[in-house]
């Protein structure tokens, strides 16, 4: 299973991954808004791999043979900032 992996220039640290043959026009039109331009990054063998660093490699197999993409956004950060109601 063949996965191209895109960085969004528009979303900072959102990816998209698209299965072998998947074209960009047939994403929803509101996930090609959200991500707006992107850049391809690499081009990844899932069948090859037991685990990707930042997703669930199963999740990412099922949307891409369910649905053709998975977006990957970026983690939350915290701030470390506490709010103690003063």
């Amino acid at each position: 299973m063949l996965a191209h992996i895109y960085r969004s220039e528009k979303k900072t640290g959102a990816y998209l991954y698209l299965a072998e043959g998947f074209e960009f026009d047939r994403l929803p039109d509101d996930l090609q808004a959200a991500v707006g331009e992107c850049t391809q990054v690499m081009k990844l063998d899932l069948a090859q791999r037991e685990k990707l660093a930042s997703e669930n490699i199963e999740t990412v197999r099922a949307n891409l043979k369910e649905q053709g993409y998975h977006l990957q956004m970026p983690p939350k950060v915290s701030t470390g900032v506490i709010n103690y109601g003063v």
